[in-house]
Formats: C-alpha cells, structure tokens, sequence
C-alpha cells in the first residue's frame, strides 16, 4: 500500500501583529516558503500536483486565491494548481491530511501543504463584518447570541476548576521553554528568515506570574482570561513536502516522518475549544497506540486553558506536552498555525529520537484535527 511521508518542512518566523512581517503581502510570505521549500530539497517545481494551503480569513489581501499567488509569487510554473482550505485554526494541519489523503490514494505523487496568515494586515473577524456569519437557526439551538472564543475559554476553565494562577503559570512556563529553544538553536533548521525577521518576535523573555496576574480579563470582568494567558495575532506562514515513500526513493529524497494516523472530531461550538480531546482519543484509538507511547504532542495554545484540560483528560506528562512552547509565547497565525506547528513537531522529533509525536488543534466550531507522525 502507499503510504505518506514528509520530506522536509520549513517556516517563517511568526512575527507581532504590526510587526517585521505586516509589510509583506501574505501571497508573498506563501511565495517565500514555497522557495525555501523547492531549495532545501532540491526539486523542480513543476513536478508538484498541488499546493494545499490554508488560510481562514479570506478576505481583504487574502482573498484573490492565496494558495495560487504563493505559487506565482514564488515564480513556480503556472502548470502547478492550487486550493484553499478553511477549517478555522486547524486549517494548515487539514491541508497535510489532504496532501496525505491524496498521496495515499495515488491522486498525487508530490504536494505541498501549508498555509498563510497575515493578521496584520486582515484581522481576525474581518469576514465576518457587514453579514450574519451565524443564521439565527443555530443560534437559537444553543439559545446564545453569538458564539465567542474567549468565553469558550473562560468556560473551559470554570468546568475544569482552573485558577488564575494555574492558566499563569502555564504562559509564563510557554515563555520559557520557547527561550530555551531558541537558545539552544532548536528552531534554526526549519526557519526561512525574511523582512529581517530571524527568529520568532512574540517571545517575552522574563515572563513571570507576577507581571501577568496584572492583565485584564476582557471576556468576563470577573473571568481568568487575559491577553498574557492566550495565543498571540500573529503574521508567518509554512509548507511541507508530502509525497509516498517510493516517490521519495525514486528522486533521492530522505522523508522525516510518515503521516501515521489523522482524524477529525466535532464538539460542543459553546465552549468550543474541547474536542482536541475527542480527538485525541479517537487518534490513539485508530493507532492502537497508548499515550505514553507519544514522545511529543504539540497541543494548539490558542488559551491556557485548552492544554491543560487536554492533560487532565488524556494523562500525558508535562514534559512531552508543548515541549517548545506554543502560541502563547509566540504567536497563532491561523491558517498557518497548523503547518507551523507540524513542522516544529517534525523536526523535533528528528532532533530528539522521537518515534511518535501527535499534534492536535481546537478550531472555531467546536472542531479539532489530530495528527500522529511517525518518525523515519
């Protein structure tokens, strides 16, 4: 049988809303992994079926077709096709269990997934405005007036009995262990610097308890969520290289991984941020893997919160969880974030001897994806 396995997998840093990326038109920042990618492993472009790309908010500078700009931005052949995905926050993760999904049923030989997020320049909301996103049917199943993420936060850390401190504590622990990356020069080898910018700008090196307890609650005056306990706007984008074990033998290729498992899981769209839990079972579960087997799982930091009733339920230990930091000390540029996670996974295992990592992602909804890679 085919399988589907990752060749190579490179980066932007994620950069500040406003900051050293805002100037670069997110077709450009697709364009610029897209190279990277290409020289890195060496290989003509127009040998790619296609360009699986994810991007949420597809308005504004991201709506003329981003996945096929990045192609032309980064002068490919025009021969090479692209599609746009959208499944909220997991959307770059979904864009490599499309690639994987068609490598695997032979519709593809070579693709490339990833995907692009400029918050800076169309910031997060901006879709929606002018419209109803929501019709009032849905609304009036759940009896709300508007589905809102940072309540969903706020709800999962009553339902879970979080403290203040704990979701602190938790972000100032992000900070540090994205310092001690960056210092140890983990990130290095999957980084394709541009507009000046090296390394990850989020990075709030000193980040203390202290300082955060002194943030605002902007969701529930009398809630637990801050900015400092969330993931941050952000611009960056990814890509990987997806293709089959005998595509990669036939042109002199070494995968990393192989895409071992990917499942989908639907939840409450109210509290919204649970189901990286469903899903997350139902990834073991299809595997035959135990937990423990998992050398490192990459959960999305979209707010404390989120990991940490991740880690309640499914019992991984705290080092294996977000070894790298997350999006809190870093940045979630949304339809990016899926593929920037999955190459900082995939090369941390490369680095580290991992066997099994698995990434997984809450999504607007009440959605999540989980990934389990498998180290080659």
């Amino acid at each position: 049988m085919r399988d589907a396995v990752i060749v190579d997998a490179v980066r932007t840093p994620i950069g500040r809303r406003n900051g050293s990326l805002s100037d670069i038109h997110p077709g450009d920042l697709s364009g610029h992994v897209l190279t990277s990618l290409a020289e890195r492993v060496g290989f003509d472009p127009a040998i790619v079926d296609d360009v699986i790309w994810g991007c949420v908010s597809q308005v504004g500078d991201q709506a003329g077709h981003i996945g096929r700009l990045g192609v032309l931005a980064a002068g490919w052949p025009e021969s090479v096709p692209s599609v746009v995905v959208d499944r909220r926050c997991g959307s770059g993760q979904q864009s490599v269990a499309f690639a994987a999904g068609g490598v695997i049923s032979g519709q593809y030989d070579v693709a490339i997934a990833g995907g692009v997020e400029s918050m800076s320049r169309v910031p997060m909301g901006t879709a929606g405005k002018g419209g109803q996103p929501t019709p009032q049917s849905v609304l009036d199943r759940y009896e709300i007036e508007r589905f809102d993420q940072g309540i969903g936060a706020e709800m999962v850390a009553a339902k879970w009995g979080m403290t203040r401190t704990e979701l602190d504590e938790y972000s100032a622990r992000s900070h540090e262990r994205t310092a001690a990356a960056v210092d140890a020069g983990a990130f290095d080898g999957q980084l394709a610097p541009i507009g000046g910018l090296t390394q990850d700008e989020g990075l709030r090196r000193g980040t203390t308890v202290e300082k955060l307890a002194g943030l605002k609650t902007p969701f529930d005056p009398n809630g637990m969520i801050t900015a400092g306990n969330a993931s941050q706007i952000s611009d960056g984008a990814g890509a990987l290289l997806v293709t089959s074990s005998e595509t990669a033998a036939a042109n002199g290729w070494t995968p990393i991984a192989r895409v071992h498992t990917t499942v989908l899981a639907g939840d409450d769209p109210v509290i919204m941020l649970t189901a990286p839990i469903a899903a997350t079972r139902k990834a073991l579960d299809r595997s035959g893997l135990r937990v423990d087997e998992i050398g490192a799982y990459e959960v999305n930091e979209a707010f404390a919160p989120v990991p940490l009733a991740w880690q309640r339920e499914i019992g991984a230990s705290d080092d294996v969880l977000n070894p790298l930091g997350g999006a809190i000390s870093v940045g979630h540029p949304l339809g990016a974030s899926g593929a920037i996670l999955m190459t900082r996974l995939v090369h941390h295992m490369r680095d580290n001897g991992i066997r099994y990592g698995l990434q997984t992602m809450c999504e607007a909804g009440g959605m999540a994806n989980a990934t389990i890679l498998e180290l080659l």
